[in-house]
């Protein structure tokens, strides 16, 4: 049975079955995207602790603002992804491994936390998605509750 936290249209983690040797299938969403499109397993001991990581980063509003004010969301990311530099990474987000290794994104914040992501791998498994900017905009509350009621219920089923 899957269990779902969140709105998939906004930002959702559903939690499925439970495999062997501390994984779980656990899917994420974002603007109504998968983002766990190539592997949905996660080792629930990294994986709990970089869930955890995020919601606190987030409660704290320790995630810049938006890096480029005036600029649509698309702009944002193109900006940012093309910057080699330490700036790019201030706005690295979800570096939740290889759940989302397939996946490049960003966040901001600009009253709600926003989302910014593409897929980049050749082979992804929708050609249409690939490289199109996705925008997922949450409360931060709500974006820290949804990850913290996952990462508490996969604590607790870990044991």
């Amino acid at each position: 049975m899957t269990r779902r936290f969140g709105d998939r249209a906004t930002f959702a983690v559903e939690i499925g079955e439970v495999e062997p040797h501390q994984l779980r299938v656990v899917d994420l969403w974002a603007a109504g995207r998968r983002l766990t499109t190539e592997d949905n397993y996660a080792f629930l001991p990294s994986f709990i602790c970089v869930m955890r990581s995020s919601a606190a980063q987030v409660r704290r509003r320790d995630v810049k603002p938006c890096p480029f004010p005036g600029r649509t969301p698309d702009e944002i990311f193109r900006l940012l992804h093309a910057d080699d530099t330490e700036f790019r990474e201030q706005s690295w987000f979800m570096q939740w491994g290889e759940t989302v290794d397939t996946v490049s994104t960003y966040a901001y914040l600009d009253d709600v936390l926003v989302i910014v992501f593409a897929f980049w791998r050749p082979d992804h498994p929708f050609p249409d998605d690939l490289g199109k900017v996705s925008v997922a905009r949450i409360p931060p509350d709500e974006f820290v509750a949804t990850v913290e009621e996952a990462a508490d219920l996969l604590h607790v089923e870990l044991g």
